[in-house]
């Protein structure tokens, strides 16, 4: 019996902790299981370092399955966006340097008036800057190329499994939708 009452005591100082709000939780156990896939995945089975495909999974996972959705949209556009414009200086620039902040300043236009998908916009320069430091680590162009393209396809492979794990997680343990913020004001057809 006094097992029993440790895990109500214990149920009642989560609740009164996290006041209902599983999300984070929720957040928590879905990136807890992606990382795990990704290390198996990448770190074991490709032998190489998880960490770009890990980062990736973190900024497109999400504990709301239509905010999941539409980070990984975003994302997967503007990673695109990003690991081509990175690739393409690789390919035209070689391993110099100065490939590095052109071809981020060149991403940053592109994404802000050519593609326009604010949501993770930022995510196509640092994209670009992880595909150009892959290919800055060699010094030929070849290497440099397919060293970049193994980073782009670590840091798209992190953003699909990503959301697969978001999907699985909100399939097996879903979340009501978020609450309104207190003091917001109801819509017309709810103050009827």
């Amino acid at each position: 019996m006094e097992e029993h009452h440790d895990g109500t005591r214990f149920k009642k100082a989560l609740d009164r902790y996290i006041q209902g709000d599983m999300h984070g939780i929720h957040y928590a156990v879905s990136i807890a299981i992606a990382t795990a896939v990704l290390w198996v995945c990448v770190h074991e089975l490709a032998t190489v370092n998880p960490i770009w495909a890990i980062s990736s999974m973190v900024a497109t996972s999400d504990p709301l399955m239509k905010t999941a959705l539409l980070t990984f949209r975003a994302r997967i556009i503007n990673t695109m966006v990003g690991c081509a414009i990175g690739l393409l200086f690789i390919a035209i620039g070689g391993n110099r340097i100065i490939a590095l902040p052109v071809a981020l300043a060149v991403t940053v236009l592109v994404t802000s008036y050519i593609v326009r998908i604010q949501t993770m916009w930022r995510q196509a320069p640092i994209s670009a800057a992880f595909v150009i430091a892959a290919g800055l680590e060699h010094h030929a162009r070849l290497p440099g190329l397919k060293a970049g393209v193994q980073r782009m396809a670590e840091v798209l492979f992190g953003c699909v499994i990503g959301l697969a794990v978001a999907w699985l997680v909100s399939v097996v343990w879903p979340l009501p939708d978020p609450a309104p913020a207190a003091g917001a004001s109801q819509t017309p057809a709810a103050q009827k």
